[in-house]
This record gives C-alpha cells, sequence and structure tokens, in this order.
C-alpha cells in the first residue's frame, strides 16, 4: 500500500480521529446540560419554514440579557396567549404585551421589552413581509446574512448567534464559525475549538453537533471557567465511562 498523498496526509495531520476521552466528554456535557434551547421549548426548525419563525421569537428572547430560564418562561407565557411568532407579536396590543412580559418574568423592563418587541415585529414584517424564514433561501452567504440579521432593531451578535446556531444544516448560510464563547468553551473542556473538529466529536458521539454547540453555551452560562483547571479535571465534565461506552 503506497504512501498517503500529501492533501490526505495534511488532512490526517489537522483533522485527527476524535479520541475516547473527547467524544465521552461530549455526550456528558450534553446529556447533563441539555442541547438545543429550540428544542426545549418545542420548536422543531427541521419541520417546516412556521417553525423557524417560532424560533426568530424565541431566540430573540434567549438572545436577551435576561436569564435563560426567564427567557423560556416567558415564551411559553406568550405562547399560551397565542403569540407564537413575531408576526403574532406585531398584532399584539402593547399593554397587553407588557402584561406577558411581567408574567413570564420581565419585572422592572416590561415596558422596554415589549417596545423592542414590537418595533422588531415591525420591521420584519416592513422588510420581510412578516416572517423571516424566507430570508435563509434567499441570502447563502453567512457573512451576508448575519450582517442581514444584525439591522434588525434589538438584535445583537449574541442574537443572532442564537437564532442561526440551531439552523446549521437547515440554512446554507447558517454555516457561520464558531463564536467566541462557544470556542473559549470548547477550549475549556479540552474539546476542538473549531467548526469542523467540533462536528466531528459530535458525529462521533451520535451527537446532532447543533446540541453539543449549545451544550457548550449552557455550559458558559452556569459555570465560571476562571479559576477552574478545565478539561478532564473540569467538576461539570466528569463522567462514568461505563455508563457511555455503548451507544
Amino acid at each position: 500500500m503506497g504512501a498517503a498523498s500529501p492533501p490526505e496526509a495534511l488532512n490526517r495531520l489537522f483533522s485527527p480521529e476524535p479520541g475516547f476521552a473527547e467524544v465521552c466528554r461530549a455526550r456528558h456535557i450534553v446529556m447533563t446540560l441539555g442541547g438545543r434551547f429550540s428544542l426545549e421549548l418545542g420548536i422543531d426548525v427541521d419541520l417546516d419554514e412556521h417553525e423557524i419563525d417560532r424560533w426568530a421569537l424565541g431566540a430573540t428572547l434567549v438572545g436577551d440579557p435576561s436569564p435563560v430560564a426567564v427567557s423560556f418562561r416567558t415564551y411559553r407565557v406568550l405562547e399560551s396567549a397565542g403569540i407564537r411568532t413575531l408576526e403574532h407579536v406585531r398584532g399584539c396590543d402593547r399593554s397587553e404585551l407588557t402584561r406577558l412580559l411581567r408574567e413570564g418574568g420581565y419585572a422592572r423592563n416590561a415596558n422596554n421589552t415589549g417596545s423592542r418587541l414590537l418595533a422588531l415585529a415591525h420591521d420584519v414584517d416592513t422588510r420581510f413581509a412578516g416572517k423571516l424564514a424566507p430570508l435563509g433561501e434567499e441570502v447563502a452567504s453567512p457573512p451576508e446574512l448575519e450582517q442581514a440579521l444584525s439591522t434588525l432593531p434589538g438584535w445583537s451578535a449574541r442574537t443572532v448567534g442564537t437564532f442561526l446556531r440551531e439552523l446549521r444544516g437547515v440554512w446554507p448560510g447558517a454555516e457561520v464559525a464558531l463564536d467566541l464563547c462557544v470556542a473559549r468553551t470548547a477550549r475549556h473542556v479540552a474539546l476542538p475549538s473549531n467548526l469542523r473538529g467540533l462536528s466531528a466529536v459530535a458525529a462521533a458521539a451520535h451527537l446532532d453537533r447543533r446540541d453539543l454547540e449549545v451544550g457548550l453555551v449552557r455550559l458558559a452560562l452556569t459555570h465560571k471557567l476562571t479559576g477552574c483547571p478545565g478539561g478532564e479535571e473540569c467538576p461539570l465534565v466528569v463522567f462514568d465511562p461505563d455508563q457511555l461506552v455503548h451507544f
């Protein structure tokens, strides 16, 4: 058998097969902390465009500086009131929207959050006929898509990242680079800090790569990385290998 050609050799050098410990840590993170935020909200973006528009509202709340638990609770309160997308927000009475936000946990800034949601809903209606889902088919370039979303009222870089991260494999333009939070947390637990390497670990662990990405976000939200030794010594990724061998 001949020697590997230079391209093949380089590919092997820079893309090593995931190790057993990496695979176990990845599975442990997702099994312990959870995966995609959208699925936890009962949203399946792989299903259809309506679900993507539901996630646009969910991501708006999750990307807010408020605690994720408040965002989840608020989304469920809105959903129970029949407000499932930004298009529904646009038709909502301001005082009623404020009341629902307070019920969800926005005790101090319900008025401001309500104003931002209404401004966002109006902008999406004006620019995109009320629905964001078609944008993913129209804009296939990740930088252009990020730019288009970043101009939405109230959508910070964190919100854009939250939204696109869970649309990998659904929108061509969602194949953006790992954000700094995910890359830093991946390094902390000795996982690859680039999209290709992290995707390989997810595949070896039989995980959806989006679940692993969001699992790392959850880890960053629940664990102070500073002062922790990281890697296999990080207390949040300690696992029992015997429970994770068979998958």
